[in-house]
């Protein structure tokens, strides 16, 4: 969906970007990045809101940046700025999108109201959009990157400023466009949870240059067989019996155990030892390696 090489940006002496290569595939990418990393900037340079020094490359099969204008009408954008229009209703806000993105009046209005549907956003449409909270201005500018029915979406930052609730259903609705409307993503976000959650792809932009690109699944693929273990207490217990079985057993934190060598199949084993014991389990997982510490080894190179 997006395949852009050698991209450099630079503002006077300081380099943005340098020499990126970028590949979006069909699904949901993570652009994961510390602030100042160059996530806006790659964004905007392929919308073609700043210009890039270098790089060329497709888009949606189009030449870019060549056809960039073009390119618009077939990409939803949700900037990390708020952008309203002071004195609008909310559902006066995305009919605009629509009509700006050349629908006709009353199909534009009939498409606010269903994109405003699906972003839920219910009688606060016919409020006027400086009076909304940042959840709000959030769903609104979801509402108007979706309302002209693009192929590829592109998010910078969605859920900030949003409650744990509220985070988990926009991240739910991002979800479905990929799965049931078969939509591109492209979610910027500094956020590990967040791509964790919904992402196929991550990658990582450090410094203005891709230090990391990899499927989700591949990065979590674990490097040793084992379950890690969470109980309510006396884990000592827990790691004496489970060594008594022969199991090589690696206390982690207060409450945590690594089990090595155990696969997910036998995760019997680890609750039966703990009813033997009398330790009460909270969790049971197989083992795999965290995002956050590939995102923060990889960060912290520098």
């Amino acid at each position: 969906m997006i395949d852009i090489r050698g991209l450099t940006k630079q503002y006077g002496r300081r380099s943005a970007l340098q020499n990126v290569d970028f590949v979006v595939r069909p699904g949901i990418t993570g652009l994961l990045g510390p602030n100042g990393s160059g996530k806006s900037t790659l964004i905007k340079a392929i919308l073609g809101l700043v210009r890039a020094n270098s790089g060329s490359g497709t888009v949606l099969g189009m030449q870019w940046p060549k056809d960039v204008r073009i390119l618009r009408d077939r990409i939803g954008y949700l900037p990390e700025d708020d952008c309203y229009i002071l004195g609008l209703q909310g559902i006066e806000s995305v009919r605009l999108m629509a009509q700006l993105s050349g629908l006709p009046g009353s199909e534009a209005l009939r498409r606010a109201h269903e994109v405003m549907d699906f972003c839920d956003i219910e009688q606060e449409r016919y409020r006027n959009v400086e009076t909304y909270s940042t959840g709000m201005r959030q769903k609104l500018k979801f509402a108007q990157a979706l309302v002209h029915d693009p192929d590829l979406v592109i998010l910078d930052e969605p859920t900030t400023g949003l409650d744990p609730n509220q985070r988990e259903e926009f991240l739910g609705r991002i979800k479905t466009l990929a799965t049931e409307f078969g939509k591109t993503v492209l979610l910027s976000t500094h956020i590990l949870h967040d791509v964790h959650q919904i992402c196929d792809d991550v990658t990582v932009l450090v410094n203005g240059t891709v230090r990391l690109h990899e499927s989700l699944q591949t990065l979590e693929k674990p490097t040793q067989n084992g379950m890690h273990v969470v109980v309510v207490s006396d884990v000592e217990k827990l790691q004496v019996e489970l060594q008594q079985q022969r199991f090589l057993v690696e206390q982690t934190d207060v409450n945590s155990l690594f089990v090595h060598g155990l696969l997910s199949s036998d995760a019997s084993i680890v609750w039966r030892s703990a009813t033997q014991c009398g330790v009460i389990i909270q969790k049971v997982d197989q083992a795999r390696n965290s995002l956050d510490k590939i995102f923060m080894q990889i960060a912290g190179a520098d």
